[in-house]
């Protein structure tokens, strides 16, 4: 269980900007309100030194020209990490934006990839978020590959995949695999095993997701909540405004 003065949502983006600090640069695209969170508290952490981007932030929005600029931003080395969800994601990192069953025909449509399959071969820190953590969200293979984990074979990738973090732990990816990195607090190696739907290794140094600490939690409900406000007022509202975690 987690404890009642911090959200989940809190909880969350302070693991997500600990696997971005030492950044110059962390990304965020759209719908996307506990990275973006977490990409500010990062840049708060390092007194400014992480430069944060948010898509649709006018404030951390460096770009005039849409996209494009980022994707050119990426492709100068300039982009140190992007945060990166997924409908499904599988044990080889691989990714799934479009549809659950297959495309074009599947029985359930996502989002769309948009730039992520360039954004995960440019990217040297990918950190790939799923709030919900299950067999259906993380299983063996995706349905319709979006972004490929690593390879192909010869090609040559700067970027891939380095974390994933979930509702329930932090994984790290290596060697083509995942490992349980860290679990958060009331579950375990038994509890993650049964919602995930891949096979995992265990890190040496396993241990328990750590709490906010509470300057992260009043950067959160102060600054950053109103800097977040414009773009996503219900979630601020909900998540960044000292009620009991959802």
């Amino acid at each position: 269980m987690l404890a009642p003065e911090f959200s989940k949502a809190e909880f969350l983006a302070t693991a997500l900007a600990r696997a971005v600090q030492g950044s110059r640069t962390a990304g965020v695209g759209t719908n996307s309100p506990i990275p973006a969170a977490a990409a500010l508290l990062a840049s708060a952490r390092s007194g400014g030194s992480l430069e944060a981007i948010v898509l649709g932030s006018r404030d951390y929005w460096p770009f005039t020209d849409g996209g494009r600029e980022l994707f050119d931003f990426a492709a100068q080395g300039r982009l140190d990490s992007f945060f990166l969800g997924g409908g499904q994601i599988d044990g080889a990192g691989n990714v799934n934006l479009a549809s659950v069953g297959g495309y074009p025909a599947g029985i359930q449509r996502f989002p769309g990839s948009f730039g992520s399959a360039y954004l995960y071969a440019l990217v040297p820190n990918v950190v790939l978020f799923r709030e919900e953590h299950s067999p259906r969200v993380l299983v063996e293979r995706v349905d319709f590959v979006s972004a490929l984990g690593a390879g192909p074979e010869g090609a040559y990738r700067t970027g891939g995949p380095r974390l994933l973090v979930t509702g329930r732990a932090v994984f790290r990816f290596a060697g083509g695999a995942f490992s349980l990195l860290s679990y958060h607090p009331g579950e375990s190696i038994e509890s993650i095993r049964a919602a995930t739907g891949f096979a995992f290794a265990v890190e040496p140094d396993l241990h328990e997701t750590p709490p906010p600490p509470p300057e992260d939690i009043a950067l959160l409900r102060g600054p950053i909540a109103e800097a977040l406000r414009l773009i996503y007022p219900r979630f601020v509202a909900a998540a960044l405004s000292g009620k009991p975690h959802d």
